[in-house]
């Protein structure tokens, strides 16, 4: 039974960059969009401004000047304004003398900037090979902090109640409360505790405070909007009003018809929490708190982060690398894709009966074919093991899985005759320490986000929801290495070396050649600019459904302004 959650729509956030030449001087410096732009710091670190011989001669040809304006004259007027003017002279020279000796060594070792370096240094080791290296930051950073006006009013009456329940798995629920927080901070409106769905297709129990660390939501949030553990008195008499906000709805929706059935309703329910907010067109003060609560306030409970620490240090035994493989061969998603490949007929019958026993799921006749020849299904474990070995992983690799149990009579067979190595939470914690998380298939998704947000290189095989929320996050955290296969164009490669008119390098360096077109094709063509903006946003296309779907991993250029870190 899957943990992860996939089957619904993701979500988003934004930013561009751009590196302009400065005339005359030795390199090029990033441009931040935004107030005009900031000047790079790390520029200025690796490219000493030169002070020309001429513009040496002129300021001491000014100062000579100057300093014979200063002999006794009957004008004492001009004398004062000669003085005066001295005086600035020296002001700016001693300022610009300053900064072109700027020392690289002094700088203060609470700088984000040092600190970011001082964590590249240390992923980025000489001796590590390079399929474990962390790609360069070109020094970026996650910047989501709060300006100074953008700080709630504590004093101000509340335009109204927000109940929520989050509906679908662990990180549509997440992606749905994070715009649930961004809305009320539109309306001024107060947010009940969020509830989730116990109704979906897992069934799970869980509360919110069984999934969530209930005190760092609400103290992380608590400068952005009001959170209530539950109605009020004198309003827990009111009948909420239900609602059903359209999905991508700009804040110019919830500002005014929402706004104004809030006013007169007092408690408003949400039925929908998944893509109510639009990605793009959105200040950029409720980008940022959408990632802020992604990233800061929903952080997992204490019983899990522990049992998470327990597993990661078993894994990093000895400071070993592992990585966690997002293999999405499960029961639930195969159904609902459609997809077959390395399946038995039994086993495609099966999954068919359940695609059309699942009301909700609304496409029901499915071509698995055409479904993988799109790129639309996910790699089975035999694939996923020589997409593995064709990126230069060896068989003694470190692999936790992170999914629930794949699908199919064979199973991970064939995946551990390629790399034995392989761990899951079912294999790698006790049996007393998987005890209290029985059935709670949202409890073990956390667990499993968890370790795959701390491994050193994470590979996704299907880019649902977790894929997603996992690789926006490691980018978030400062560019940790993440590998998706370009699918479409891999299984005609892997194709073409199963039937033999192929050999083994020539498909290793298409693989290759594939996952950095990707990579690269996403930043070229999908980082969009907003105006007076200095975020970007990843935005990643689901070509299965035709939506927009959202990495929320916010980062910028040194100081994007003077308050934010």
């Amino acid at each position: 039974m899957s943990s992860t959650g996939d089957m619904g729509t993701g979500n988003t956030l934004p930013i561009t960059t751009r590196k302009k030449r400065i005339i005359g001087s030795t390199g090029s410096l990033h441009e931040t969009y935004g107030g005009g732009g900031c000047f790079n710091e790390y520029y200025h670190h690796n490219h000493r401004w030169q002070v020309s011989t001429d513009g040496c001669s002129v300021i001491c040809r000014r100062i000579k000047s100057l300093l014979k304006c200063l002999i006794p004259r009957k004008n004492k007027t001009n004398c004062i304004l000669t003085v005066f003017m001295l005086i600035m002279v020296i002001i700016m020279f001693t300022k610009y003398i300053r900064m072109i000796t700027y020392d690289d060594h002094v700088a203060n070792d609470e700088d984000p900037i040092v600190i970011r370096r001082q964590i590249l240094d240390e992923t980025n080791l000489e001796n590590s090979p390079s399929i474990w290296r962390n790609p360069k930051s070109d020094d970026r950073y996650g910047c989501i902090d709060r300006l100074g006006g953008e700080t709630r009013n504590r004093s101000a009456l509340t335009n109204g109640y927000i109940l929520v329940q989050a509906n679908g798995g662990l990180n549509q629920m997440k992606m749905g409360i994070s715009d649930m927080v961004a809305i009320a901070k539109l309306m001024d409106a107060t947010l009940v505790l969020p509830t989730v769905d116990h109704k979906s297709f897992w069934t799970d129990p869980s509360d919110f405070k069984d999934l969530f660390d209930v005190k760092r939501f609400t103290t992380t949030l608590q400068d952005d909007i009001d959170i209530v553990d539950s109605l009020p008195p004198h309003v827990a008499g009111i009948a909420p009003h239900q609602k059903d906000p359209v999905s991508w709805s700009m804040p110019s929706y919830y500002q005014g018809e929402i706004l104004s059935l809030l006013r007169r309703q007092k408690v408003v329910k949400f039925l929908h929490t998944n893509s109510r907010l639009a990605n793009n067109g959105i200040p950029d003060s409720i980008q940022k708190l959408r990632c802020r609560t992604m990233y800061e306030a929903l952080k997992s409970t204490k019983e899990i982060n522990e049992l998470a620490r327990k597993l990661v240090n078993r894994l990093k035994q000895n400071n070993e690398h592992y990585l966690a493989l997002h293999l999405r061969f499960e029961k639930d998603m195969l159904a609902f894709t459609g997809c077959t490949h390395g399946l038995s007929e039994k086993e495609a019958d099966e999954l068919k009966a359940l695609r059309y026993g699942v009301k909700h799921w609304k496409i029901k006749n499915i071509k698995s074919m055409k479904k993988r020849q799109q790129g639309n299904c996910p790699l089975t474990p035999r694939e996923s093991a020589i997409f593995l070995q064709a990126m230069g992983f060896p068989s003694s690799t470190k692999i936790y899985i992170v999914a629930g149990e794949i699908y199919g009579e064979h199973g991970l067979e064939y995946f551990k005759e390629k790399y034995p190595n392989v761990s899951t939470h079912s294999t790698l914690a006790t049996e007393d320490e998987l005890k209290p998380f029985k059935d709670m298939h949202n409890q073990l998704a956390a667990l499993d986000y968890t370790l795959a947000l701390a491994s050193d290189v994470f590979v996704y095989t299907y880019d649902g929801n977790m894929a997603k929320a996992i690789r926006g996050h490691r980018m978030f955290k400062g560019f940790e290495k993440t590998i998706y296969p370009d699918k479409r164009n891999f299984v005609k490669v892997f194709d073409r070396l199963d039937e033999g008119r192929l050999s083994w390098e020539d498909f290793s360096l298409q693989i290759h050649f594939l996952v950095i077109r990707l990579y690269a094709i996403h930043i070229r063509s999908i980082s969009v600019r907003l105006p007076d903006s200095t975020l970007l946003i990843f935005r990643f296309l689901n070509p299965g459904y035709g939506s927009v779907d959202t990495i929320r991993g916010v980062f910028a250029y040194s100081k994007c302004t003077s308050s934010i870190e």
